[in-house]
């Protein structure tokens, strides 16, 4: 029987297949037994990648349904994104941390000193790699355009349990991999490192598997549905957001449209 972790494999194009011969065959799994041992308290959700003037379709998804998710087994989530992702949230009831584009290690100090969070996670947030920049596929550079929410990531590792979900390379938790990306797929990885990474052709899927997972292990029905999933996509499009790899406002996530994104969805129902 295929498992969560090879639904969310389908249709690899950028490695990620590769990569999942260095991981444990149930990485998400374990990313969801490990949320479901922390205490009960405030976890921050990082997301949003900035492309062409927006942020891009793959991230948002995710990170709305894992901190609703979150939410129904008892914990306070609060999404901490930069202002290409501004006014996504809030009308679904979820805490947002906006942080700004000069913000600094004692900013991030602060929010952590004021939160106290027991865990973090990241879907599909550029993090620094070794020179020091946050860069595109392409290699691009978009530091400008991007806060340096990986920093919270940084301070935490080995104090606060964190967990990152990546599909390229260029993620906050690719770290984790950085010397297996250089070498097989000739990226500049992003440096920072996690407790747990998680891998999946697209981000959105990445988290959809950890969903997946809370309600299979907690019993306590978590899991969204694809029209869900569908309704909040076409509202991030509505506001700007666009197709990571098409850079268009167009109702698709790096490339796939929403067939495929139902056939995710739906295959992650059933294995539940």
């Amino acid at each position: 029987m295929e498992s969560i972790e090879d639904i969310v494999l389908r249709h690899s194009g950028r490695g990620m297949d590769i990569l999942r011969g260095y991981k444990t065959d149930s990485y998400a799994k374990k990313a969801a037994q490990t949320i479901l041992n922390w205490e009960k308290g405030t976890v921050f959700l990082a997301t949003g990648f900035y492309v062409a003037g927006f942020a891009e379709t793959d991230g948002p998804v995710g990170t709305l349904f894992l901190a609703k998710a979150l939410q129904k087994l008892g914990f306070k989530p609060m999404i901490l994104t930069d202002d290409f992702c501004k006014g996504f949230f809030e009308s679904e009831g979820i805490d947002v941390l906006y942080m700004p584009m000069n913000a600094d290690v004692s900013w991030c100090m602060e929010l952590l000193g004021k939160y106290t969070p027991v865990g973090l996670i990241s879907v599909e947030r550029c993090g620094e790699n070794a020179a020091r920049e946050y860069a595109n596929m392409r290699g691009v550079s978009i530091s400008d355009k991007t806060a340096s929410v990986d920093l919270f990531f940084r301070i935490a590792f080995g104090i606060v349990p964190t967990i990152g979900v990546g599909d390229g390379g260029n993620e906050i938790g690719m770290g984790n991999v950085a010397s297996i990306i250089e070498e097989k797929l000739s990226l500049k990885p992003c440096v920072i490192t996690v407790d747990e990474l998680v891998i999946a052709t697209v981000s959105n899927w990445g988290a959809y598997a950890i969903i997946a997972y809370l309600e299979k292990l907690s019993g306590v029905k978590v899991f969204m549905n694809f029209e869900e999933a569908k309704a909040f996509i076409k509202k991030t499009v509505e506001m700007g957001s666009v197709d990571g790899v098409l850079k268009k406002q167009n109702l698709s996530v790096d490339g796939f449209n929403m067939d495929t994104e139902k056939e995710i969805i739906d295959s992650l129902g059933t294995a539940i």
